[in-house]
C-alpha cells in the first residue's frame, strides 16, 4: 500500500495573490497609515519622505529574509533575548561522599585456573603522544 507524502509543509499559504496573510497585512497597515498621511500632512514633499520610509519598511518586513527566516520573526526572537535575564550561576549541591568499599581479591586459584590472559595495554596511546609531540 503506497502512501502519499505530503510535501512543501514548511510554506505557509499564499492569501492575497502571492501574499500570505502576515505579508499583505504589513503592506495593507503601511499602504493605509499612507493615506492617512496623505491626508494630514500638509505639505507635499514631507508626506513622500515619511511615506517613502513607512512604505520601505514595510516592503523589509514582507521580504528580507535572514538565514531563512523573516525579518519579523529575527525581531522577535531579538527583543525576547535581550529581555529575558541572562545571570546562570551554578551552585555546587553538598554531596555527602560515598565511602567505596574495596572488593576482596580474587583468589590465587581462579587465577590459574582461567585460559583467558589479559594483554597489557597497547602502546597505541603512547605513540599517539609520541606523534602529537612531535615537533618539525
Amino acid at each position: 500500500m503506497e502512501f502519499i507524502v505530503p510535501q512543501f509543509i514548511e510554506r505557509e499559504t499564499k492569501i492575497v495573490g502571492p501574499f500570505t496573510f502576515k505579508q499583505s497585512i504589513f503592506l495593507g497597515i503601511a499602504g493605509a497609515l499612507a493615506l492617512f498621511l496623505y491626508f494630514v500632512i500638509k505639505s507635499f514633499w514631507i508626506f513622500l519622505i515619511v511615506a517613502f520610509f513607512l512604505i520601505g519598511g514595510a516592503l523589509l518586513l514582507t521580504f528580507l529574509k535572514f538565514g531563512g527566516s523573516s525579518l519579523p520573526d529575527v525581531l522577535k526572537n531579538f527583543f525576547v533575548f535581550f529581555s529575558r535575564p541572562k545571570v546562570y550561576l551554578w551552585h555546587r549541591k553538598a554531596i555527602t561522599p560515598k565511602i567505596l568499599k574495596k572488593a576482596p581479591p580474587p583468589k590465587e586459584e581462579a587465577k590459574e585456573e582461567s585460559i583467558l590472559k589479559i594483554a597489557e595495554k597497547s602502546s597505541l596511546g603512547k605513540l599517539h603522544a609520541i606523534l602529537e609531540s612531535k615537533t618539525k
